[in-house]
Protein backbone atom coordinates (compact mmCIF):
# COMPACT_ATOMS: atom_id res chain seq x y z
CA UNK A 1 0.00 0.00 0.00
CA UNK A 2 2.78 2.39 0.91
CA UNK A 3 4.74 1.52 -2.24
CA UNK A 4 1.64 2.09 -4.39
CA UNK A 5 0.57 5.40 -2.77
CA UNK A 6 3.87 7.07 -1.84
CA UNK A 7 3.74 9.22 -5.00
CA UNK A 8 0.40 10.72 -3.89
CA UNK A 9 0.75 11.00 -0.11
CA UNK A 10 3.59 11.90 2.28
CA UNK A 11 5.63 8.91 3.40
CA UNK A 12 5.29 9.85 7.07
CA UNK A 13 1.48 9.97 6.81
CA UNK A 14 1.29 6.57 5.12
CA UNK A 15 3.58 4.96 7.67
CA UNK A 16 1.61 6.40 10.61
CA UNK A 17 -1.74 5.30 9.15
CA UNK A 18 -0.53 1.77 8.55
CA UNK A 19 1.51 1.47 11.75
CA UNK A 20 4.81 0.93 9.96
CA UNK A 21 8.12 2.65 10.70
CA UNK A 22 10.06 4.30 7.88
CA UNK A 23 13.06 2.08 8.56
CA UNK A 24 10.85 -1.00 8.49
CA UNK A 25 9.36 -0.01 5.14
CA UNK A 26 12.77 0.65 3.55
CA UNK A 27 14.09 -2.65 4.94
CA UNK A 28 11.11 -4.42 3.37
CA UNK A 29 11.82 -2.87 -0.05
CA UNK A 30 15.45 -4.10 0.11
CA UNK A 31 14.49 -7.59 1.23
CA UNK A 32 14.79 -10.31 -1.39
CA UNK A 33 11.71 -12.48 -2.03
CA UNK A 34 11.49 -15.56 0.17
CA UNK A 35 12.31 -18.97 -1.22
CA UNK A 36 8.62 -19.90 -1.02
CA UNK A 37 7.56 -16.74 -2.89
CA UNK A 38 10.06 -17.43 -5.65
CA UNK A 39 8.83 -21.03 -5.85
CA UNK A 40 5.23 -19.79 -6.08
CA UNK A 41 6.18 -17.69 -9.10
CA UNK A 42 7.76 -20.72 -10.78
CA UNK A 43 4.78 -22.95 -9.97
CA UNK A 44 2.25 -20.41 -11.24
CA UNK A 45 4.15 -20.25 -14.52
CA UNK A 46 4.12 -24.05 -14.77
CA UNK A 47 0.41 -24.23 -13.94
CA UNK A 48 -0.42 -21.70 -16.66
CA UNK A 49 1.57 -23.74 -19.19
CA UNK A 50 -0.03 -27.09 -18.26
CA UNK A 51 -3.47 -25.46 -18.22
CA UNK A 52 -2.89 -24.07 -21.72
CA UNK A 53 -1.44 -27.33 -23.08
CA UNK A 54 -4.63 -29.11 -22.04
CA UNK A 55 -6.86 -26.52 -23.75
CA UNK A 56 -7.87 -24.93 -20.42
CA UNK A 57 -9.94 -28.02 -19.55
CA UNK A 58 -7.98 -29.04 -16.45
CA UNK A 59 -9.23 -28.04 -13.01
CA UNK A 60 -7.48 -28.33 -9.65
CA UNK A 61 -7.49 -32.18 -9.34
CA UNK A 62 -6.03 -32.84 -12.79
CA UNK A 63 -3.54 -29.97 -12.60
CA UNK A 64 -2.39 -31.35 -9.26
CA UNK A 65 -1.94 -34.81 -10.75
CA UNK A 66 -0.11 -33.38 -13.76
CA UNK A 67 2.41 -31.57 -11.56
CA UNK A 68 2.89 -34.63 -9.37
CA UNK A 69 3.50 -36.70 -12.50
CA UNK A 70 6.33 -34.29 -13.35
CA UNK A 71 7.90 -34.97 -9.97
CA UNK A 72 6.78 -31.68 -8.40
CA UNK A 73 5.80 -32.15 -4.75
CA UNK A 74 2.85 -29.85 -4.08
CA UNK A 75 -0.35 -30.07 -2.05
CA UNK A 76 -3.85 -29.73 -3.53
CA UNK A 77 -4.49 -26.65 -1.35
CA UNK A 78 -1.42 -24.91 -2.75
CA UNK A 79 -2.48 -25.72 -6.30
CA UNK A 80 -5.92 -24.23 -5.57
CA UNK A 81 -4.37 -21.06 -4.11
CA UNK A 82 -1.97 -20.62 -7.02
CA UNK A 83 -4.80 -21.17 -9.49
CA UNK A 84 -6.83 -18.40 -7.83
CA UNK A 85 -3.85 -16.06 -7.92
CA UNK A 86 -3.23 -16.84 -11.59
CA UNK A 87 -6.93 -16.67 -12.52
CA UNK A 88 -6.98 -20.23 -13.86
CA UNK A 89 -10.42 -21.82 -14.24
CA UNK A 90 -11.36 -25.08 -15.93
CA UNK A 91 -13.51 -24.52 -19.00
CA UNK A 92 -16.06 -27.30 -19.48
CA UNK A 93 -16.23 -29.15 -22.77
CA UNK A 94 -18.97 -27.85 -24.98
CA UNK A 95 -21.62 -30.45 -25.58
CA UNK A 96 -21.49 -31.98 -29.04
CA UNK A 97 -24.40 -30.71 -31.06
CA UNK A 98 -26.03 -33.21 -33.41
CA UNK A 99 -27.27 -31.63 -36.63
CA UNK A 100 -28.41 -34.67 -38.61
CA UNK A 101 -31.00 -37.36 -38.03
CA UNK A 102 -30.45 -40.36 -40.33
CA UNK A 103 -33.54 -42.24 -39.12
CA UNK A 104 -36.11 -40.05 -40.84
CA UNK A 105 -39.28 -41.14 -42.70
CA UNK A 106 -38.61 -39.27 -45.94
CA UNK A 107 -37.72 -40.98 -49.26
CA UNK A 108 -34.02 -41.76 -49.65
CA UNK A 109 -32.18 -41.51 -52.97
CA UNK A 110 -29.43 -44.03 -53.63
CA UNK A 111 -25.83 -43.09 -53.00
CA UNK A 112 -24.67 -42.64 -56.59
CA UNK A 113 -21.24 -41.30 -55.64
CA UNK A 114 -20.41 -44.43 -53.58
CA UNK A 115 -17.42 -42.74 -51.91
CA UNK A 116 -15.64 -42.23 -55.23
CA UNK A 117 -14.40 -38.76 -54.32
CA UNK A 118 -11.61 -38.60 -56.91
CA UNK A 119 -13.73 -37.23 -59.73
CA UNK A 120 -10.79 -35.91 -61.75
CA UNK A 121 -12.17 -32.64 -63.13
CA UNK A 122 -14.06 -29.65 -61.71
CA UNK A 123 -17.74 -28.84 -62.36
CA UNK A 124 -18.70 -32.54 -62.35
CA UNK A 125 -19.57 -33.41 -58.72
CA UNK A 126 -20.48 -31.19 -55.80
CA UNK A 127 -20.60 -32.40 -52.21
CA UNK A 128 -22.62 -30.55 -49.58
CA UNK A 129 -22.94 -30.65 -45.81
CA UNK A 130 -23.99 -28.58 -42.81
CA UNK A 131 -22.43 -28.16 -39.38
CA UNK A 132 -23.02 -26.25 -36.15
CA UNK A 133 -20.53 -23.61 -34.99
CA UNK A 134 -20.26 -22.08 -31.54
CA UNK A 135 -19.71 -18.29 -31.57
CA UNK A 136 -19.77 -15.52 -28.99
CA UNK A 137 -23.34 -14.82 -30.05
CA UNK A 138 -24.39 -18.47 -29.61
CA UNK A 139 -24.87 -21.35 -32.05
CA UNK A 140 -24.98 -20.71 -35.78
CA UNK A 141 -25.13 -23.11 -38.71
CA UNK A 142 -22.89 -23.32 -41.78
CA UNK A 143 -23.81 -24.98 -45.06
CA UNK A 144 -21.17 -25.46 -47.76
CA UNK A 145 -21.04 -26.82 -51.29
CA UNK A 146 -17.65 -28.25 -52.29
CA UNK A 147 -16.51 -28.94 -55.85
CA UNK A 148 -14.79 -32.33 -55.51
CA UNK A 149 -12.77 -31.81 -58.67
CA UNK A 150 -11.12 -28.54 -57.64
CA UNK A 151 -11.58 -28.98 -53.86
CA UNK A 152 -12.95 -25.46 -53.72
CA UNK A 153 -15.93 -24.23 -51.76
CA UNK A 154 -18.23 -22.93 -54.47
CA UNK A 155 -21.16 -22.03 -52.25
CA UNK A 156 -21.77 -21.37 -48.57
CA UNK A 157 -24.29 -19.80 -46.22
CA UNK A 158 -24.53 -19.10 -42.48
CA UNK A 159 -27.76 -18.77 -40.52
CA UNK A 160 -28.67 -18.56 -36.82
CA UNK A 161 -31.10 -21.49 -37.13
CA UNK A 162 -31.50 -24.76 -39.03
CA UNK A 163 -34.01 -24.13 -41.78
CA UNK A 164 -34.28 -25.44 -45.32
CA UNK A 165 -33.42 -21.95 -46.57
CA UNK A 166 -29.89 -22.48 -45.23
CA UNK A 167 -28.97 -25.25 -47.69
CA UNK A 168 -30.90 -23.60 -50.52
CA UNK A 169 -28.93 -20.39 -50.02
CA UNK A 170 -25.58 -22.22 -50.21
CA UNK A 171 -26.69 -24.08 -53.34
CA UNK A 172 -27.97 -20.91 -55.03
CA UNK A 173 -24.61 -19.22 -54.43
CA UNK A 174 -22.88 -22.15 -56.15
CA UNK A 175 -25.33 -22.20 -59.07
CA UNK A 176 -24.89 -18.47 -59.53
CA UNK A 177 -21.13 -18.72 -60.06
CA UNK A 178 -20.46 -22.20 -61.50
CA UNK A 179 -21.84 -24.49 -64.23
CA UNK A 180 -24.46 -27.01 -63.14
CA UNK A 181 -22.66 -30.26 -62.13
CA UNK A 182 -23.54 -33.81 -63.16
CA UNK A 183 -24.09 -34.84 -59.54
CA UNK A 184 -24.98 -33.04 -56.31
CA UNK A 185 -24.14 -35.22 -53.30
CA UNK A 186 -24.74 -34.88 -49.57
CA UNK A 187 -25.54 -37.20 -46.70
CA UNK A 188 -29.07 -38.51 -46.58
CA UNK A 189 -29.91 -37.37 -43.07
CA UNK A 190 -32.42 -34.67 -42.18
CA UNK A 191 -31.92 -32.23 -39.30
CA UNK A 192 -34.86 -32.59 -36.95
CA UNK A 193 -35.67 -28.88 -37.13
CA UNK A 194 -35.40 -28.62 -40.94
CA UNK A 195 -38.18 -29.21 -43.38
CA UNK A 196 -37.05 -31.55 -46.13
CA UNK A 197 -35.99 -30.09 -49.46
CA UNK A 198 -34.73 -32.53 -52.07
CA UNK A 199 -32.29 -29.95 -53.41
CA UNK A 200 -29.41 -29.81 -50.95
CA UNK A 201 -30.11 -32.88 -48.83
CA UNK A 202 -29.96 -35.92 -51.09
CA UNK A 203 -27.59 -37.32 -53.67
CA UNK A 204 -29.29 -36.61 -56.99
CA UNK A 205 -28.47 -36.42 -60.67
CA UNK A 206 -28.61 -32.86 -61.98
CA UNK A 207 -30.60 -34.05 -65.00
CA UNK A 208 -33.41 -35.43 -62.85
CA UNK A 209 -33.52 -32.56 -60.37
Amino acid sequence: MIAAEKARYPMGLLCRCLGVSRSGFYAWTRRRPSIRSAEDVRLRHRLRLVHLLHRRLYGRPRLHRALRAEGIRISPKRVARLMREAGLVAEGRRRFRVTTDSGHRWPVVGNQLARQFGVGAPHRVWAADITALWTRAGWCYLAIVLDLGSRRVVGWAVRPSLESELVRAALHVALGTRPVPHLHHSDRGVPSSMRVTTIGLYSTRAESR
